[in-house]
Parts: C-alpha cells; sequence; structure tokens
C-alpha cells in the first residue's frame, strides 16, 4: 500500500504552481510515485495528514566542511570571543584535564577584533596560555592559523613543509623570524599531517553533525574532509561505517584534497572508485585544489593589485603547466575537479586549465569554487565552457562593504555576480562552506535574493543588478548540485518518478516576503518516504 502525504501545498522552483492549491502525494518504494490535486479520500495509517504545510524537495549542500563542523562541537567554538581575556579564560575553563598527547584547538577566531589586543596574536601570546602543549587556533574563515612555539617547532622540521607552501604563507615579525601564524596552504597543510584524526573520533564528530543538517533540510552534502583526517581509506570508512549502523541519513560525497600532481598520482594508483562511484549513500566526489587564499589576508589572486595593498595581487599556488598537468590526470582518470578560485586571475588559471581540448567539461562536470572576483571577459569564457560555479551568498552579508576597498570600485559590481551567472546561462550552485558560511540554506537564500545583511543593510541591495529570484535560489540548492552527483534523473525533483526525499515547511517560500525567507523552518525532513526528522528530534 502506498504512504500517501495529504494536505500540503507545493513548491517546485522548476514549476508555477499555485502556493495556495491542495494536493496528495503518493510515494511507494522511496519514490514519489504520483502528485494530484486536492484531498486524498483515502483513510488510514498509510496516509499522513501534512496540515497544509509546505512541501519541497531536500537540499543539498555542494560545498560544506563536515567534519569540521562537527569537530566544532568537540572543540573549542571561538566564534563570539571578542577579547584576548576572554580566550584565556575559555581555554582555562575547556581544557581543564587532558591527556598526555592532546592538542589545544580553538575554531572560529577572530583576533582581529580584540578589544584589549593592538596585534594579531602570536606564538609568543600564546605561550602566555600554556607553555608545552600543542595549541592550534584558526580563523573563522579557515584560511588563517595561530600556533604556539611547541607547534611551531614541529612545522620548522617538516622539510616537505619547506617544499610545498609557498613562503608568503608563512608570516614573520620585524626580524624575519617565523611568529606563529599561517595562512591558506600552509594552514591546510598543519592541519592535515598534525591533526589527523583517528576513526572513532571522526565518526564522533560526523555523528554530531548530522542532527544540525537534518534540522536545516540538508540531505546530500559535497565536504571537504581530508585536512582533518589526513588518510582517505579512514575518512571513508568512517563514513560507511556510520551508514552500516544506520547513522548516517543524508548522501556524503568526500572530496579528495591535493597538494601536488604526486598526491593525485597516489589517490589513482591507491583507489578503485572515480568520482560517483561507492555506497548508497558514501561516495568519491571530486579533487580539491586551492589556486589561491582570500581577499581578506590578500592572499586571493587577483589581475591587478590590492587597491588598500598595492604591493601585493595576491599568490597562485601553481603555475599554469603545473596545474594543467593536474587538470589533465584527473580527467582522463574520470575524476572531477573542484578548483578553490576566488580572485579573478586565479578563475582565469582555472577557466585555462578546463579549456585544455583533453579535458571533457560536459562529462565530468568539473567545478570552480567561489569565484568572487569575475569581470566581463571571464563571463565570455565561462559560457562558452559551463564548468559549474558554486558560490556562497551568505559570505556578501559580512563583505559587501570591503569589497571595492580591496579590489576597487571598478571591479566591484563584478564580485558575487550570482545574477550574471544566471543571465549567462553559466550553471552555479548555492553553498555555505560551513563552518565558514551560515550552514541555514535559508539564510543564503535570503542573501542570494536581497543582498543584504539580516538588518537589511545596504538599503535595496548591494549590486541589486545581482540579485537572483526565490527561485533561482532555490533550483542551485536542490536540482543543480544533483547534476554533479550525476543523480539528476532520480534526485532533485518533486516529481513522479523521483526519489521522495523532500521537506516540511513553516511557510511557502513563494508567500515569504523576501525580506523574511531567512526566518523559513525546517518542521520535518524524509528520505525515500521515511521521516528521518521531527522539530528537534532526528529519527535516524
Amino acid at each position: 500500500m502506498a504512504l500517501i502525504i495529504d494536505n500540503v501545498r507545493l513548491y517546485r522552483p522548476n514549476r508555477k504552481d499555485d502556493p495556495e492549491q491542495i494536493h496528495h502525494i503518493l510515494i511507494e518504494d522511496g519514490k514519489i510515485s504520483e502528485i494530484r490535486e486536492g484531498r486524498s479520500a483515502e483513510q488510514g495509517e498509510h496516509v499522513y495528514d501534512a496540515d497544509q504545510r509546505t512541501i519541497m524537495i531536500s537540499i543539498t549542500d555542494s560545498h560544506l566542511h563536515l567534519l569540521r563542523y562537527g569537530l566544532m562541537k568537540t572543540e573549542l567554538d571561538l566564534r563570539g570571543v571578542t577579547s584576548w581575556e576572554d580566550l584565556k579564560k575559555e581555554v582555562r575553563e575547556y581544557y581543564p584535564y587532558m591527556e598526555e598527547h592532546d592538542w589545544i584547538i580553538g575554531r572560529g577566531l577572530e583576533d582581529d577584533d580584540f578589544t584589549d589586543l593592538d596585534h594579531p596574536l602570536t606564538a609568543k601570546d600564546l605561550d602566555e596560555i600554556h607553555l608545552e602543549k600543542p595549541m592550534f587556533f584558526m580563523h573563522r574563515d579557515g584560511h588563517e592559523c595561530v600556533v604556539n612555539q611547541t607547534v611551531l617547532d614541529k612545522v620548522k622540521e617538516e622539510e616537505e613543509f619547506l617544499e610545498k607552501v609557498p613562503e608568503d604563507f608563512v608570516e614573520k615579525d620585524e626580524n624575519g623570524e617565523w611568529n606563529g601564524r599561517f595562512k591558506d596552504t600552509a594552514v591546510h597543510y598543519i592541519k592535515r599531517h598534525f591533526r589527523a584524526r583517528p576513526k572513532d573520533e571522526a565518526k564522533d564528530a560526523i555523528e554530531a553533525a548530522v542532527p544540525y543538517l537534518l534540522r536545516n533540510g540538508i540531505t546530500s552534502v559535497h565536504t571537504d574532509d581530508l585536512n582533518f583526517i589526513k588518510d582517505y581509506k579512514i575518512l571513508m570508512e568512517s563514513y560507511q561505517e556510520l551508514e552500516d549502523e544506520g547513522k548516517l541519513p543524508v548522501d556524503v560525497y568526500l572530496h579528495y584534497y591535493i597538494f601536488q600532481k604526486e598526491d593525485l598520482e597516489h589517490f589513482l594508483d591507491e583507489f578503485d572508485l572515480r568520482t560517483g562511484e561507492g555506497s548508497e549513500k558514501v561516495k568519491v566526489g571530486a579533487i580539491k585544489i586551492f589556486l589561491d587564499g582570500t581577499q581578506r589576508l590578500h592572499t586571493a589572486a587577483m589581475r591587478m593589485p590590492y587597491k588598500d595593498n598595492p604591493d601585493t595581487a595576491g599568490d597562485l599556488v601553481y603555475s599554469q603547466d603545473d596545474l594543467n598537468a593536474i587538470v589533465r590526470l584527473a580527467s582522463e582518470n574520470g575524476m572531477q575537479v573542484a578548483m578553490h578560485a576566488l580572485g579573478d586571475r586565479a578563475t582565469e588559471q582555472a577557466i585555462e586549465a578546463l579549456e585544455q581540448p583533453e579535458v571533457d567539461v560536459d562529462k565530468l562536470k568539473h567545478r570552480i569554487i567561489h569565484a568572487q572576483t569575475l569581470g566581463p571577459d571571464l563571463l565570455d569564457r565561462l559560457r562558452d565552457l559551463k564548468p559549474y560555479l558554486e558560490v556562497q551568498p551568505s559570505f556578501l552579508m559580512d563583505e559587501y562593504d570591503q569589497k571595492a576597498k580591496w579590489v576597487g570600485e571598478d571591479l566591484a559590481p563584478f564580485c558575487d555576480a550570482f545574477g550574471s551567472l544566471e543571465k549567462n546561462n553559466i550553471p552555479y550552485t548555492l553553498s555555505s562552506d560551513a563552518p565558514i558560511g551560515d550552514l541555514n540554506p535559508f539564510v543564503s537564500v535570503f542573501a542570494a535574493v536581497n543582498r543584504t545583511d539580516l538588518n537589511h543593510e545596504p538599503e535595496g541591495g548591494w549590486v541589486p543588478s545581482e540579485k537572483l529570484t526565490v527561485d533561482q535560489s532555490f533550483e542551485a540548492f536542490t536540482y543543480t548540485p544533483r547534476l554533479l552527483e550525476y543523480t539528476e534523473k532520480i534526485k532533485g525533483r518533486l516529481e513522479e518518478g523521483y526519489n521522495a526525499d523532500f521537506l516540511l515547511l513553516s511557510k511557502h517560500p513563494k508567500l515569504a516576503d523576501e525580506k523574511d525567507l531567512h526566518n523559513i523552518r525546517v518542521e520535518q525532513v524524509w528520505v525515500k518516504g521515511k521521516r528521518v526528522y521531527a522539530g528537534e528530534t532526528a529519527t535516524v
């Protein structure tokens, strides 16, 4: 007997449904078999009355760091800490007892806003807290960290670090000595080589993160976790064991982060699985590559020098030849590539690598992550090439008033140019980059539609011509990411024949005020016709 979800209003961003019209939906073997207008005439335990809630397909977050998000639930969360004294107090209270090999770890640091310190934290400062235990505090955006002298000594002994990490990513004091602060690739190296988690810790962190995914209506994630566990086999086993134990109600695509071509060769030699392959819920994602850094640190690679720091135009991690070789090798072996490219020079480099004749963008659906700064010529090339761009609207809420300072008034309108992607028919997804960005997809949709912060500033939206519609935003959070997974024929639509992975919402997105989109709540989550979340309760 089919399960019937009765008395629902439909929200499908690809359809022009009447938001007031009531429907009922038949589900058989975990799939939607029929959608009918009106109430169901049937009664019984197989009929669920949704009480006129809105039903929509579930969310896919195509770019986040799930293991890191889970670790923030078990380690020191420094978001909201505004002073050096408060940080020391937090550490003393959070780490009263420590095992011999424990590290002192904090994430979400924003020490540039500390009220009682006139400089960013250094290793010398951290030694006031503890002289012997390794300490690692990571900035909220994940692109900068500070360590104490104990960790600094470990890093200096690593010949591989000196070979792989650009010198510009190691900060120095006035005497030219390392001061304990690192940027971008250097941060990733330290996380991966010194802070790799064993399987039991990884499983605990993933399990801690899952309820937050469900609370936000997310049933599929593409996650870059390798920095926090080092071994890809252990990473995949961690997720698959949770799947086997019935503790993983979401689909997971695991990226493989590399530093150099040899890392990719190692993956291809050691693993038989390729992008999209794996178990029912845990599959191989893309080869993840960082091409540059971030504008806040002036390490995002720009084609022109920074307006507020004309001595630099940022840093490219790879030469064009080296990147071309990596992308060719991945493509020839059936691996999708996801390139972090934040500045316009890095995006240009990614485009050049993808324009190689040996690289099949149409088939493999390669990605460029962020692409926060574009230009007319880059939009033209992207329109012809059509890689998938993964953008994070929630970032502009905190950065819109900094863009012109970084890139200049002329280039600022090409930052976070979501509307231009839509107009040029360039495929894109919306995503969170959690825990750096807000995990809540309705906050991201709010930002994409309004282009303001949550206080509705600036009035009318920043560069309003780049706004997306509500439908465009949700399409980029539901169906488009499923194209990247090659599951678009069975997932990502509220249609007959598709998996019954859906949400029941507190309000219909087309009936909500656009300035109130972030307040829409996910009240229930269903996966293959089984309810896995209701209110605050996850029923995995």
